[in-house]
């Protein structure tokens, strides 16, 4: 087990430098610090004497060496319209993203569970026709039209849930959370529901169908002729081995759904990484845009890892110190 995870470690390590090398080739083709430091009425001489001074003149692979260093030390850049540094700007804005994810996460799991249970159980009872039906139509519309849909219903007919915004958050222990605020949890409930029903209609059918796969195999006959419960083989036997694959699918789109609040946070304004994301790119804040890139980029990979890991020590057929 420890080889194997010292292999996915290293994987990881390999995966975050490509990443921080697209993220300053990005940077280094597209940003001109010295554009965003001096003035229109600063000479050419001045110019380049100070990217002299900045090291802008060296060699790409020594620029890239800083750059590394430097993020390894968390210096990411300078936001050039916040005029502090790019990951002071995404840490005060990655809770509102991470609270999101997390009530959506929730969502996902507890009622893809149970759904996706009885209706492997149940494949032709009419409760499992339509939800697998609806589970297409889910799959198939955007998260935009999603949000846009729940706000006409809930915040414009109904008037029973706020349409835009974090809504009132109190600061414990320099984290902004509307957790502990009624108001919070209202603006929290749209955005949240729009953001899972990327992923739900997904894991419901992966849940459903691995589900099924697993009541036909000979253990789980076996457990009906030693005339254990329904609940018991259901439960137990049954569910607990089609959450391997679930497990490994859930961590992929861990890092998917953090990537989705973009569009999420765009329509509820909710003021997180993704809304900061295009504000960035709207005022050509490079610095920012680049450390926005390894950020999630590095989120991605250390959730994938640590799901990888878990599932070599949740399953026992995986081969630790060869080709799996």
């Amino acid at each position: 087990m420890f080889a194997f995870a010292v292999r996915r470690i290293t994987q990881a390590i390999v995966v975050m430098l490509v990443i921080s090398l697209i993220g300053f080739a990005i940077k280094h083709e597209i940003g001109d610090p010295v554009r965003d430091i001096v003035g229109v009425s600063v000479s050419v001489a001045e110019r380049e004497a100070l990217r002299d001074k900045l090291g802008l003149n060296d060699p790409f692979i020594m620029q890239y060496a800083r750059f590394v260093k430097d993020a390894l030390h968390g210096d990411l850049g300078h936001s050039f319209f916040f005029k502090k540094p790019a990951l002071d700007v995404i840490t005060a804005k990655a809770p509102a993203t991470l609270e999101l994810v997390f009530v959506s996460s929730l969502i996902i799991i507890f009622v893809s569970i149970p759904i996706g249970i009885y209706t492997a159980i149940n494949p032709k009872n009419w409760f499992s026709r339509l939800t697998m039906g609806v589970s297409i139509v889910g799959v198939s519309i955007p998260v935009f039209l999603t949000a846009i849909i729940l706000i006409y219903i809930f915040a414009v007919e109904l008037h029973w849930l706020p349409s835009y915004g974090r809504g009132q958050t109190i600061n414990i222990y320099g984290w902004e959370s509307g957790f502990f605020t009624l108001d919070g949890l209202k603006h929290l409930i749209l955005p949240s529901i729009a953001l899972s029903s990327i992923m739900l209609p997904l894991f419901i059918r992966l849940i459903r169908s691995e589900m099924m796969e697993v009541l036909e195999t000979e253990y789980v006959k076996f457990a009906w002729a030693k005339g254990l419960s329904k609940y018991r083989i259901w439960l137990l036997h049954a569910f607990k081995n089609t959450l391997l694959p679930v497990i490994t699918v859930g961590g992929v789109q861990l890092g998917i759904l953090i990537a989705f609040t973009i569009l999420t946070e765009t329509v509820f304004q909710w003021q997180g990484m993704g809304f900061m994301f295009l504000e960035a790119v709207e005022r050509s804040d490079t610095a920012l845009l680049v450390a926005y890139l390894i950020v999630v980029g590095a989120l991605f990979v250390v959730v994938n890892t640590i799901v990888d890991i878990i599932y070599g020590l949740v399953n026992p057929t995986v081969r630790i110190t060869g080709r799996k």
